[in-house]
């Protein structure tokens, strides 16, 4: 059997694996890009129904191509962010291959390149692109026992509330997914137990801007690192319902439970940390920290936007908070699901190069990895804040298209210097 050669191979066709083609080609770079499903299929299959984007719609798309019938100012619903890549890749003339599964990737021995092992045979790259984004592997703690009587569920497989069977709901987890599915439950007339821990609450909008446009224009988005500590702490932003700002305390306010973090489960008890009324703090401190900094650019450009006092109004804290619940027995409180909105891990196991440290995390710079040849995508923080959302991939992808372009002219030179000198 003949083994197919290509320059360079994308290996995901989602938001990053787009971008990275679309980038290769204005470089002039023969690529394919390989998708083992759908095009964006996590936003078709893996996301709850009601989702929508938590950007407005001229925010979150590529610079290419808008949006057709969506209000630049509405959220585009899940399938609509889906279709939006079926069109983009055909708009750019992608060569994708849906329906293949890159299983192996190694380094050829003694000569340049990678060996691909896919579901439809064997090919062989110059460089290979791991465009598969950092939400693969959904995380659920190995903390409630499968026999303890009680529906778990990832974020990622909840579609619903009539998924879920009868009786009160804990979500574990306050950032966009926890606070979004937590907020759908309450409507839908659960009893709702919200775990929240630490997280950042930008306000939806301000002043007559939604904070897309703040971070933007305050500097936000191109941030080059985390602050120390702030790795896994999570925001918490909904596009639901038009887009609002998530307000803890008014879903307690409407029934609502709110705990602290979930720190473990014996005995048939749910343990909470005493961190709640802290996390609601410091998610206040965030806030406020966006608005200053929005009302000190305002000032210092002299913008006519309308003044916004109540943005700075907080409820007051509601009895769960001020006498949090840190025991919790699921059975006495009538719990019997569990949505997990714990994130997600990566899985590059299909990756059999040295491009990866002690616990697993790609090596790189700005996406190009440890191990030549090998590039990562769509990964967060890759080279600032905005790195995994979907404008922030593409020009990330245009930094590691011309990294890879120039790559190849050097390797081009090379090949012509053998061959004049009668080596090659």
């Amino acid at each position: 059997m003949s083994i197919e050669k290509v320059e360079t191979l994308v290996v995901g066709g989602g938001q990053a694996g787009l971008a990275m083609s679309e980038h290769l080609g204005n470089c002039g770079v023969p690529h394919l890009v390989l998708e083992r499903q759908r095009i964006a299929e996590r936003w078709r299959s893996e996301r709850w129904d009601s989702l929508v984007a938590n950007g407005p719609a001229w925010h979150d798309r590529f610079p290419g191509m808008e949006f057709t019938d969506i209000d630049p100012d509405a959220f585009a619903p899940k399938e609509s962010v889906a279709d939006y890549f079926v069109g983009y890749a055909e708009m750019i003339d992608a060569p994708i291959r849906c329906g293949v599964e890159v299983k192996e990737v190694r380094r050829n021995v003694g000569r340049p390149g990678f060996r691909v092992e896919t579901s439809s045979g064997v090919i062989e790259a110059n460089s290979v692109v791991a465009a598969t984004g950092p939400f693969q592997c959904p995380v659920i703690p190995d903390m409630v026992p499968e026999d303890a009587g009680i529906t778990q569920i990832h974020s990622s497989a909840y579609r619903n509330p009539d998924q879920l069977p009868g009786g009160a709901v804990l979500v574990v987890g306050a950032g966009s997914s926890g606070a979004q599915i937590a907020d759908e439950l309450l409507r839908a007339g659960k009893r709702v137990y919200l775990s929240v821990g630490p997280h950042d609450r930008p306000p939806r909008s301000y002043r007559g801007r939604d904070f897309v446009w703040w971070l933007g224009v305050l500097g936000k988005w191109d941030a080059a690192a985390l602050e120390p500590g702030m790795e896994h702490v999570t925001i918490a932003v909904s596009g639901a319902q038009g887009g609002h700002t998530v307000d803890f305390r008014r879903l307690a306010m409407q029934g609502m439970t709110l705990v602290g973090r979930t720190e473990s489960f014996k005995d048939g008890v749910m343990h909470f940390a005493t961190d709640l009324a802290d996390n609601l703090a410091q998610g206040d401190a965030n806030t406020l920290s966006v608005l200053d900094e929005a009302d000190a650019y305002i000032a210092r450009n002299g913008l006519d936007l309308p003044d916004e006092p109540e943005a700075r109004m907080f409820e007051p804290d509601p009895q769960c908070v001020t006498s949090p619940v840190l025991e919790l027995n699921p059975a006495e409180a009538g719990i019997t699901s569990i949505v997990w909105a714990t994130g997600f891990t990566v899985d590059y196991s299909w990756l059999q190069v040295d491009a990866f440290d002690e616990a697993g995390k790609p090596k790189h710079q700005r996406g190009i990895s440890a191990e030549p040849g090998v590039y990562f995508l769509g990964l967060p923080w890759q080279s600032r804040r905005a790195s995994s959302f979907i404008w922030g991939v593409w020009h990330d992808a245009r930094f590691l298209a011309d990294h890879i372009s120039t790559h190849r002219k050097y390797l081009a030179y090379y090949n012509s210097a053998q061959r004049e000198s009668g080596k090659a």
